[in-house]
């Protein structure tokens, strides 16, 4: 009898991340096994790729690429390359607890089709505090970054995979998809990735520019999703000066995708 436990495809898109690739990957090759770690990297210009091949080199579990591509696309990719048939998301400034991808097989052995995990914020305080503007579908957070997201490749391959004509929110788009399916979905606590904040307000604000811009593309695709809002969340915040200019840069986001941006076209995916 087989007992050895399904093997999962963790998936890395990267673009300049050499001050935190080396820590990410030291945190995924502790994980348990069996597992690959399957890399693609858009062409960095900083020495990230020197650093993958340096690892890759050392490491048979470490296979990575170097293929120009959006973020959405180059998880695409990723899944395409993967042996085996549980993939798991993370990116390429985050960290994986040590028990991450363990945690995460437990649903997977109980025939669970997505994992959502936990996502720790770490980094300047005064950034990684601010609220998360959260969808809820049928109970679960489709808002769940997709730093630490774990899918069947089966399930993911029906979806079409992530549609890679989307700036940003791409994953809350692939995640909607997902609920609206009906497949059997998990809430992990226990399955935790550290996800560093942005360190300055240049970098907050450049972020929620894009990711007002990608909330815009997801509402012409998913026009409801709004009505989705955890209000709760929203009216809960202190409407403090930082939250007030992260704000206005999400609606300026928003606001230059409805008069210059596309909306998404979802080419299904061929794996």
């Amino acid at each position: 009898m087989n007992t050895e436990p399904p093997g999962v495809s963790i998936v890395i898109t990267v673009y300049n991340n050499a001050s935190s690739i080396s820590e990410l990957l030291d945190s995924l090759l502790l994980q348990e096994g069996p597992k690959e770690i399957v890399v693609v990297d858009s062409m960095s210009t900083d020495g990230t790729s020197d650093i993958l091949a340096r690892y890759a080199g050392e490491n048979k579990e470490i296979r990575y690429f170097s293929i120009r591509c959006s973020r959405g696309g180059g998880r695409n990719i990723g899944v395409s390359k993967a042996r085996y048939d549980f993939v798991a998301f993370t990116d390429g400034d985050a960290i994986a607890d040590p028990e991450w991808i363990k945690s995460m097989r437990k649903f997977i052995s109980l025939g669970y089709e997505m994992v959502i995990g936990r996502v720790l914020q770490v980094g300047n305080e005064r950034f990684r505090t601010l609220n998360r503007v959260e969808l809820i579908y049928n109970g679960y957070e489709v808002t769940a970054p997709s730093a630490n997201l774990g899918y069947s490749k089966d399930l993911f391959v029906k979806l079409g995979g992530f549609d890679e004509s989307f700036i940003t929110a791409e994953d809350i788009d692939l995640n909607i998809r997902c609920v609206k399916s009906g497949a059997r979905i998990a809430v992990c606590d226990q399955c935790i990735v550290m996800n560093r904040t942005r360190d300055t307000l240049h970098g907050v604000i450049k972020q929620a520019f894009w990711n007002g811009y990608g909330r815009k593309q997801l509402a012409w695709k998913h026009p409801e999703s709004w009505s989705h809002l955890n209000t709760e969340k929203v009216v809960g915040t202190g409407m403090t000066p930082l939250y007030l200019i992260r704000s206005i840069s999400a609606a300026t986001g928003y606001l230059s995708c409805i008069l210059f941006g596309k909306r998404p076209t979802h080419n299904w995916k061929k794996f």
